[in-house]
């Protein structure tokens, strides 16, 4: 935050006061209200916080109007098409971009870390076998801190180093093992000899009876999965995470409250949501009965997929993982997958119709993530703890800046109370 001297002159009961203007290095200026109510007896009303700073960070930039997207001041197509997933994390944690033995330091640490504690397996049995992966994802995150004591304290920079390097590690064991579990499969443990996405893959895919060969495309379309869902600036899971460590709980417990969040159908489950929805138009010939709903306003009906709340021209990612659904869908084809069929004809009818252009209603990330998952193989119960998975990182970075501020208190908002004024108990009997 770099200060200046502008102010902002707010007149409440008669009274003025001079509000400093702070500049950030992008994007619009902010008004700071820390001595709003101290000095003039008033919060300021803000549901969602969507026109709140709740704090300062080097980490991640979005202008939604631009479809911009900056991990570290790095565009993000260029982090997706020329770097991978691990190197990714590797900046946002730090800072920078690693030199080549820095990375392959911190690769083998990871790769070091992927295994779980084998008591770990426990809690995955007292699950019902129908239960959602994310239920057990957050479950099992949460239990962490019951297993690995020697990270858990939040005052030393070693045990929050480690506690980052574990919850990136162990995310992909942790998922593949609730996908196994939910599938009735044995668990998979890692290998050391296979890179992060592809680890990943062998877990959730392989089975003891055979051997198991992870196709490169589709390695790196998780790879780039992974990559494009990292980090997102303060959105509803990391202001919880940010929200939860505010209070000095520990890293396991803050992640394992993202993950709680995520969960919720607005925030994670938009490609869930994307192909639900192609489900429902079922097949191709009924696209243009659903595109005329979508454009009728009285319709409650909308394309899922299309658009995003924060880019309001085009979706930065969208461009990379199209480019990975196309490849995808040429090596594993789509002549036996109506869901991928229909994505694909709605996808091409929606980008050449001059309403969707006029709107800015582009296909992004979930759109395209949620084909891609499709044709792995993978339900749409798992989509959003593959998610869960990628935005590790951003949790973890975003946990370790905070709590490495020296402006950390524990949040807390205000509000707008509506409810009764003081009045007195009546007995039951007078009721």
């Amino acid at each position: 935050m770099t200060d200046s001297n502008k102010t902002a002159t707010l007149t409440v009961h008669g009274e003025t006061y001079e509000l400093p203007v702070h500049s950030p290095t992008a994007g619009p200026d902010v008004i700071d209200i820390r001595k709003l109510y101290g000095d003039a007896g008033v919060f300021t009303y803000d549901p969602g916080f969507t026109s709140t700073a709740s704090c300062d960070s080097t980490i991640t930039y979005i202008d939604g109007e631009k479809g911009e997207l900056l991990h570290r001041g790095y565009p993000i197509d260029q982090l997706a098409e020329k770097s991978h997933f691990l190197e990714v994390c590797y900046l946002l944690l730090y800072g920078e971009l690693p030199v080549a033995k820095d990375l392959e330091t911190f690769e083998t640490t990871i790769t070091r870390h992927t295994m779980l504690h084998e008591q770990m397996q426990y809690f995955y049995r007292g699950f019902r076998r129908d239960a959602h992966p994310m239920a057990i994802m957050v479950g099992v995150v949460g239990a962490m801190s019951a297993f690995y004591h020697d990270s858990t304290d939040i005052t030393d920079p070693h045990q929050r180093e480690v506690a980052s390097h574990r919850l990136i590690a162990k995310m992909p064991t942790i998922a593949a093992w609730a996908y196994k579990y939910h599938t009735g499969q044995p668990f998979v443990y890692p290998r050391n000899d296979l890179d992060y996405a592809s680890n990943f893959l062998r877990m959730c895919f392989s089975v003891p009876a055979e051997e198991y060969e992870v196709n490169p495309i589709l390695s790196r379309a998780m790879d780039r999965i992974l990559t494009l869902h990292a980090d997102h600036e303060q959105n509803a899971s990391t202001s919880t995470v940010r929200l939860a460590s505010s209070s000095g709980a520990n890293p396991f417990a803050c992640i394992a409250a993202g993950i709680a969040c995520l969960w919720g159908p607005a925030h994670g489950g938009a490609n869930q949501a994307c192909l639900e929805m192609l489900e429902e138009i079922g097949s191709v010939d009924r696209i243009p009965e659903y595109i005329a709903r979508a454009k009728d306003k009285n319709d409650p009906f909308r394309l899922m997929g299309f658009g995003h709340r924060v880019y309001k021209n085009f979706d930065p990612r969208a461009k990379v993982m199209k480019q990975s659904a196309d490849e995808v869908l040429d090596l594993l084809g789509i002549e036996n997958n109506p869901k991928l069929q229909v994505a694909k004809e709605l996808e091409r009818e929606a980008l050449e119709d001059p309403y969707f252009a006029e709107k800015k209603l582009f296909p992004n990330v979930d759109f395209y993530s949620g084909i891609i998952l499709e044709a792995m193989g993978f339900p749409t119960s798992m989509f959003t703890p593959i998610f869960a998975l990628s935005r590790t990182v951003g949790w973890v970075s975003q946990w370790k800046e905070m709590i490495a501020d020296p402006q950390n208190k524990i949040g807390r908002p205000r509000q707008l109370y509506l409810g009764e004024t003081m009045r007195d108990y009546v007995d039951i009997e007078n009721r």
